[in-house]
């Protein structure tokens, strides 16, 4: 599974990251994270505000900070 966190570098996006690789930690989780900076590759995604979160190339969240639950129940259904 491949998981990327969009975001420039500001608090909520270097939260997002965190909370999402203690998630797949948690859940033991065969993945990849990888945090994008690049404001293109952010932009080539079709995300205008962020933190977001694509999991497979898909977008499944943006504009917002999520919990742990949160994150735990997008990655249960995008497996």
């Amino acid at each position: 599974m491949e998981i990327k966190v969009l975001g420039t570098g500001c608090a909520k996006c270097k939260a997002l990251e965190a909370t999402v690789r203690a998630v797949v930690a948690q859940m033991g989780l065969d993945a990849q994270v990888s945090k994008v900076e690049d404001i293109e590759a952010i932009m080539d995604h079709g995300v205008m505000t962020t933190p977001a979160l694509v999991v497979g190339e898909k977008v499944v969240s943006q504009g917002r900070l999520l919990s742990e639950s949160q994150v735990k129940k997008i990655l249960d259904e995008n497996r």
